[in-house]
Order: structure tokens, then sequence, then C-alpha cells
């Protein structure tokens, strides 16, 4: 029989195989693992399988071998952890584009900085090159050396020799967006994800945020115990999520359920998941929840139980549809085989693999916007939606026309708010019963926008408007 135990989390499992288990070989331990464990289609015959690389071309893409140091890097990369110099970067038709220099890392201590293009990393060209690509050149073990060539925006070309070494990018950031709201993004599901978003959550309340958005977009998963707490921050939910196991697993998660409180067997035999009881609720079902078609895994366990629950409002288009988790099982060589061991589903049975969760709010466009723009009408009072204005130029001055003459004009009467962000100087002129709203900088292209007229505007008279007004605006992407 198998003996298990439980490192770091339910979703990275290892296994301790017997004496007479670990004698046999590698090959040979991959085969008797995934007869026993494995849930999904296997697409030939295992016992024929002569290699490794054949056993997991037989297995789904989420099944995986690694050498010890592989294995070692995709822990890194759950946790956030890397090895390189400490840049966060995007495409650009030059090379890659820094974005963020981190504080600890050897790009900020040799001087570079926001704006700076990579055009070369070891002589290598990165023009036309993916992220990924370069992410490859620039990470590696620590305290190697590599050689950059970099663009600077005036123009100029430097080289810069720079050290790599162990750095941690940022697993939450957060801001006050208008309208006190607070916005959290998680970038993956790392052991502490939830303390780290409760903290946020803490930043903002003392900042004034009274609600909140948080952003699961881009996040590909990480730790189950960490989706757990996530799901349970939010008052609302009652379960984490449905799981179904082989037989022998099921049962193992039962009898070892010392407390007999967090697995409930359910008559088609999936487990039911209790939330963790130590964690204390701190999200109404208000809360806005941003996903994408690449919110997966982990993320898709938190929006199902959310969604079943009707315990947040979630926004952005469907989500990737992995529905499966994995275990790591440790082999006698010291390698690691990642293999799916359950698919997984919401608390009430909403089927996740192949198909993804459909938002509450479908968006065409990054779900930020309008989430924001919601956020904020939920608390106007007294105000009428007009019509939105779609693809604006950069440069569109807004004409408004009222019913009657305006008086003196304050500035906090008429707002110009960037969703996702705050509000945007502009220059308010009036011409008898016509309200001119200037932006004194060009508007952000595929950006958008929430004009207020607050019924604070007075006319001639000195009459305020009987009801203020918002409306949305989209401004066009330029080619």
């Amino acid at each position: 029989m198998k003996k298990w135990f439980p490192i770091i989390s339910m979703i990275f499992l290892f296994l301790a195989m017997p004496v007479n288990v670990q004698a046999a070989t590698t090959l040979q331990e991959i085969k008797e693992i995934v007869k026993s464990e494995y849930v999904g289609e296997i697409n030939g015959n295992i016992d024929q399988a002569n290699t490794i690389n054949e056993i997991m071309e037989m297995l789904d893409p989420y099944s995986n071998y690694y050498t010890p140091d592989q294995y070692e890097s995709f822990i890194k990369s759950v946790d956030m952890k890397q090895i390189g110099i400490g840049v966060v970067i995007q495409k650009h038709e030059n090379g890659l584009l820094i974005t963020d220099v981190l504080e600890n890392g050897s790009a900020y201590e040799q001087g570079l900085v926001v704006g700076d293009i990579i055009t070369k990393v070891n002589s290598i060209s990165l023009k036309g090159k993916s992220v990924e690509e370069g992410q490859s050149l620039l990470l590696g073990k620590e305290n190697t050396t590599v050689t950059l060539e970099i663009l600077k925006e005036n123009g100029t070309t430097v080289v810069k020799q720079l050290t790599r070494k162990a750095f941690s990018i940022p697993n939450t950031t957060s801001q006050i967006l208008y309208g006190n709201i607070g916005y959290i993004r998680l970038q993956s599901f790392s052991e502490d994800a939830a303390d780290l978003v409760k903290k946020e959550y803490e930043k903002l309340t003392q900042k004034g945020a009274t609600s909140f958005i948080l952003d699961l977009q881009n996040n590909g998963g990480g730790y189950v115990e960490s989706a757990e707490e996530l799901i349970a921050l939010f008052k609302n939910a009652m379960f984490a999520y449905k799981v179904k196991y082989q037989e022998g697993n099921t049962q193992y998660y039962l009898y070892y359920d010392r407390d007999h409180y967090k697995y409930l067997l359910e008559p088609d035999g999936t487990l039911l998941v209790n939330l963790p009881y130590f964690v204390q609720p701190i999200f109404d079902s208000n809360t806005k929840v941003l996903v994408n078609r690449y919110s997966a895994s982990a993320s898709e366990m938190t929006v199902a139980a959310l969604s079943d629950y009707d315990a947040a409002v979630v926004y952005g288009e469907k989500t990737y549809g992995k529905g499966t988790m994995q275990g790591f099982y440790q082999l006698s060589d010291g390698s690691y085989l990642k293999l799916t061991i359950g698919e997984f589903f919401g608390p009430k049975g909403t089927v996740i693999r192949d198909q993804g969760i459909m938002p509450h709010i479908k968006t065409n466009s990054n779900p930020i916007y309008q989430a924001h723009f919601d956020a904020i009408a939920e608390n106007l009072v007294n105000y009428k939606e007009l019509k939105a204005l779609l693809d604006v130029p950069t440069t569109k001055t807004f004409n408004i026309t009222l019913n009657r003459p305006l008086g003196a004009i304050n500035e906090k009467d008429v707002e110009l708010v960037e969703l996702g962000g705050n509000k945007v100087d502009v220059n308010i002129l009036t011409d008898g019963n016509q309200l001119i709203v200037t932006p004194k900088k060009p508007l952000n292209e595929g950006g958008e926008y929430m004009l207020l007229i607050h019924p604070t505007l007075k006319d001639d008279q000195n009459y305020q408007l009987k009801k203020g007004a918002y409306l949305h605006i989209t401004v066009k992407k330029e080619f």
C-alpha cells in the first residue's frame, strides 16, 4: 500500500514509494503511478511505452515529467520567484520594452529604467522575438552574467553586463481608483496569496476604499489551498469546490480528514470541500472579480465558487476551461512526476473542464473599464445615465447642451474619469446653455472614460440641476 504525505498543499502532493517500488526503474515507477492515480483519458497502452516521453504523450497536456532542477524552477514560478536581472518586459518592435524595474534586481543597480528597450542579449537580437523567448535568455543560474544592448529613450545605445540573482515579482498590486474603489490584482495563487490579498484590502480600507475590484486576469493558478482561502474571504461563499478523484484517493482524504469537517462525500462519489474555518471573510457580494481567457485552474476554482453562490460579480470573458488539478510525485531518482489526479467543479456542480466559466457581465475590452464604471454608477443617487459616446478621437472636446443658460462653473461640478484610474485634468467653459469640456492632454488610445455632470451645477439664476448625469466614453484605437 502506498504511503502518502502532504508537503505543500493539496494541489502539490508528494508520494513516498515503498522500498520494492523504489527498486524499479523510473519508467516503471511512472507506469504504476499513472495506473493508480491518473484521472483522464490515456491515448495508448502504458505497459508498452519504452520511454518516459512516450508515456507523457499519452496523457493530458497538464501532466509532465520534471528533473529536480526543472521542478525547482516550476515551484519558484508559482511563488513568483525567479533568477534573472529583475525587470518586467513586454514585446516591442525593436526588442523587449522594460515596463518595470524591481529594486532588488541587478537591472536597478545598473541604472536600467522603465522605457529602456533591450535589443540584444549576449549578442542575440531580440527583434521579432516573443516575451517568452526573451525571458529564456534573461533568466539563468544565480551569479552568472548576461550582456545586454540597451536602446535608451534618447536614441543612444549602451551595453551593460549584469549578474543574474534571485528576485521576487510582487504577487499583488493595488491602488485606489476614483470613487473610493479599491483595486487589487493577484498574479498567482502562491502559498501566501490570500494573506497578500487581505493585506492589500486592509491597506486600501485605511485609504478610504468602500468597495473592491479583484483582478484575476492572466492568473494561471497555483496552490489549491490558496484558492480555498481566497474563496473563504467572500462572505456569501459556503463551500470551495467539488472534486472527483480515483476511488482510492477519495477514501484517503476521507480517512485522513481527522477533524471530520473538510470533506463531504456526495452521492455521485465526488468530495464537497468545505472552506477553511480560520479565514475571516471580508468581501461582500458587490465585489467585482475580473477574468479573461487566460484565467485558469485555481482562478477558475475561485470564480466557480463565487458564481455558484452569487458571492461576487464576475466581469470579463469566458475562462480557460482547465478544470483539473495535478499532484506532484517524487520519484526514487529525485525527479518528479506532475500528474492530473482529479477533476474539480463548482461547489454546486458547475462544470469547468473544457468549458470554462462564463462571467456575469461579458466585456469586449478590459473588464476593469466596465467594472469601474458600474462601481461608480452604483453610488450616484439622483443621476441619469446618458447615451454612451463610442470611438471618440484622442483629441475629443465634449459639448453638452443643457436646457437653460449656465452660471459660474466650479471645477467639481464636472469630472472626467479615466476608468481603471482617476480624474483627468480638463478645462471647462460655458457658452450660454453649452458646457464645453476639453481634456488638457490627449485621451489614451483604446481607453475608456466616464464623464460626470454633478447636480451641483447651477444655471444663470443660481438654481442647481434637478438631476446629475453621467455617460460612458470609449476612445478610438489608431492603426
